[in-house]
C-alpha cells in the first residue's frame, strides 16, 4: 500500500497534472486611456510556486473579427504545467476598431507583462510572444514593427515570436491580388479599403534583419492566403538574414494548427517549448518529449 501511495503522488505530481494557478480578467487596458481603447482583459495561467520562469503571450485568431480568450484555457493550462507562464490576451475586434488600435492593444499587454509578470512567478526579461491566424500576424507586428513601439513611447521587451499559421504577413500583395474578386473585401471591416493601410500593417514590409528570432509554423493544408504570403514572408527573411525558424507541419488544416495543443504529446508543444528552452538562457529545462527543436 505504501508503494502504491508514493508511486500515486509521484505520478500527480508529474509535469501532466502540476496545479495551475489561474488569474482571470485582468485588465491591461483600464476604461479610461489615452489610446481610444475600450477596456480589455488578460488571463494568466502559471504553475504553482513559480519562479522566475519564461513567459508566452498568446493572441487569439479570428480573422481580426471574432474569437475570446476563454477558448484558449486549454492552452494556458498545458503550457503552465510545462513551466511556462502563461498569458492569453482579448483586444479590439473589427467592425468596432481597425487594425491600427488591435496592435496598440497588444503592445500595451507587452507593456503590462513587463511590469506586472514577476509577481506570478514570470521572468519580465523572458517574455516570448505568439498568435495564430490574426493573431499570429498581431504577433509578427509587435516583433518586426519597432515604428509603433516607438510611436507609443515604448521599448520592446520580447525575447522572440512564435506565428502559428500567421495570416497576413504580407496582406498588401495579398488584398491586391483579391480585388474585383469574389470575397476580395472579407477583411476590409478591419484593414479598411485603403492599401496604404494594407501596407502598413503588413509585417513583411518591416524586415531589416535584426529582429527578434522568430519561429514560423505552417500547416501543409493551411489556407491559400496563408500559405502565399507565408512564402512571400520567408523569402524576404531569407533575404535580409532574419533570424526565422520554419517548422512544416504535414497533412495539417488551419485550424489543427491551434486544436493540436490539446493533445500533450502533438508536435506543436516540441516546437515551441524547444524554441522557448533555445532562446531562454537555459529557463526553461525540457520539453515535453525532452526534445529540444530549436533553430
Amino acid at each position: 500500500m505504501k508503494n502504491y501511495l508514493l508511486i500515486l503522488f509521484i505520478f500527480l505530481e508529474s509535469c501532466a497534472f502540476r496545479s495551475v494557478v489561474r488569474d482571470k480578467e485582468i485588465p491591461y487596458i483600464e476604461t479610461e486611456n489615452s489610446w481610444e481603447l475600450p477596456q480589455k482583459e488578460l488571463n494568466v495561467f502559471a504553475p504553482k510556486r513559480a519562479d522566475n520562469l519564461p513567459v508566452l503571450i498568446f493572441i487569439h485568431g479570428g480573422s481580426w473579427n471574432k474569437g475570446r480568450k476563454e477558448i484558449y484555457d486549454f492552452l494556458g493550462n498545458r503550457m503552465a504545467r510545462r513551466e511556462v507562464v502563461t498569458v492569453i490576451i482579448d483586444y479590439p475586434l473589427a467592425p468596432e476598431y481597425q487594425v491600427d488600435k488591435m496592435e496598440q492593444a497588444v503592445l500595451l499587454a507587452v507593456k503590462w507583462v513587463e511590469e506586472n509578470i514577476s509577481e506570478y512567478g514570470g521572468d519580465p526579461n523572458q517574455i516570448f510572444i505568439s498568435g495564430h491566424s490574426a493573431g499570429g500576424h498581431l504577433a509578427a507586428l509587435a516583433a518586426v514593427k519597432n515604428e509603433s513601439w516607438q510611436a507609443m513611447n515604448l521599448s520592446n521587451p520580447l525575447k522572440g515570436a512564435i506565428l502559428n499559421d500567421p495570416a497576413g504577413l504580407d496582406w498588401y500583395w495579398f488584398l491586391e491580388e483579391m480585388r474585383d474578386r469574389p470575397n476580395g473585401t472579407d477583411n476590409y471591416d478591419a484593414f479598411t479599403d485603403n492599401s496604404e493601410v494594407w501596407k502598413a500593417y503588413s509585417p513583411i514590409y518591416y524586415l531589416k534583419g535584426n529582429e527578434i528570432p522568430m519561429l514560423l509554423m505552417e500547416g501543409e493544408k493551411t489556407y491559400p492566403g496563408i500559405r502565399l504570403t507565408v512564402e512571400r514572408f520567408r523569402k524576404v527573411a531569407d533575404e535580409k538574414g532574419t533570424d526565422l525558424t520554419y517548422s512544416f507541419y504535414p497533412k495539417t488544416k488551419h485550424i489543427p494548427m491551434i486544436t493540436q495543443y490539446f493533445w500533450t504529446w502533438k508536435k506543436g508543444y516540441d516546437d515551441v517549448l524547444g524554441f522557448i528552452q533555445t532562446q531562454s538562457d537555459g529557463s526553461l529545462r525540457t520539453s515535453s518529449s525532452g526534445v529540444n527543436t530549436g533553430k
